[in-house]
């Protein structure tokens, strides 16, 4: 399977990156032994609901990448691409190449020379079983001057504070009164990426692990970040408990 390579030409389709490369801490000790994104949800691997859902909307074009039991993941991944015909599965392997997981924007970071200038981001252990990943929504992001677009969610009962607000405008906010949740689902630009939004050198060939939280928050101060809602089934899939309370839904 491919690792990082040369940057995509101005012709390649649209890139998604799935986030998998988390110890999975609160799930043990079920990640002990398998990493948290290979979790079973409703009979199949929790990351593979949203690769069937990138790939039914068009998008063959994944970035994976990876860190604990890494190599799990990239044997799933393999064995996914190989049913999937016209499907390009690449690896960023943060574990191998530096020993630890590289953080949400630093691990983007590290797989920009793959991801082009528009892509979608989004977290491989994240149950959206309804989200679509519409072409539309990639066309309308293009031709705004929005650094990122987020779906937003109704807060669960786990994070009641929400994390940012929405505007009557369609703005993510920073700063307000009644926040919503970050689905993990989002349409980014290369440009958030680097300065002056960010200082990690494209590639992140030191290896610089860094969230994405405050970079998302420099750039909404600015209005230049949109949001939607979304309010179709959703789970963050972050305990044993919600995994069985999931699969027993089912």
């Amino acid at each position: 399977m491919p690792r990082l390579a040369a940057e995509p030409t101005a012709a390649a389709p649209i890139a998604a990156m799935i986030l998998a490369a988390g110890r999975g801490m609160r799930m043990r000790p079920l990640t002990d032994s398998q990493p948290k994104p290979l979790l079973a949800v409703q009979g199949k691997p929790l990351m593979q609901w949203p690769m069937e859902a990138l790939h039914a909307g068009g998008f063959q074009r994944l970035v994976i990448n990876t860190a604990w039991l890494g190599e799990q993941i990239e044997d799933f991944c393999a064995q996914w691409q190989a049913r999937h015909p016209g499907a390009q599965v690449t690896v960023s392997r943060e574990g191998q190449d530096f020993g630890y997981a590289l953080e949400t924007a630093g691990g983007i970071a590290r797989a920009l020379p793959l991801l082009g200038d528009v892509f979608w981001v989004l977290a491989g252990d994240v149950y959206v079983p309804g989200f679509v990943f519409a072409p539309a929504s990639v066309a309308r992001f293009e031709t705004s001057s929005m650094l990122a677009h987020l779906w937003l969610v109704p807060n669960p009962a786990h994070n009641p504070r929400g994390d940012f607000g929405l505007s009557p405008e369609g703005l993510a906010l920073n700063q307000a009164d009644g926040r919503h949740t970050y689905s993990t689902i989002g349409l980014y630009r290369r440009e958030l990426f680097e300065p002056p939004w960010c200082d990690i050198l494209p590639g992140n060939p030191q290896g610089t692990a860094e969230p994405l939280a405050p970079l998302l928050r420099r750039a909404m101060d600015a209005g230049r970040v949109s949001a939607e809602l979304y309010t179709g089934p959703w789970v963050d899939v972050g305990t044993p408990a919600r995994l069985e309370e999931l699969n027993a839904a089912g």
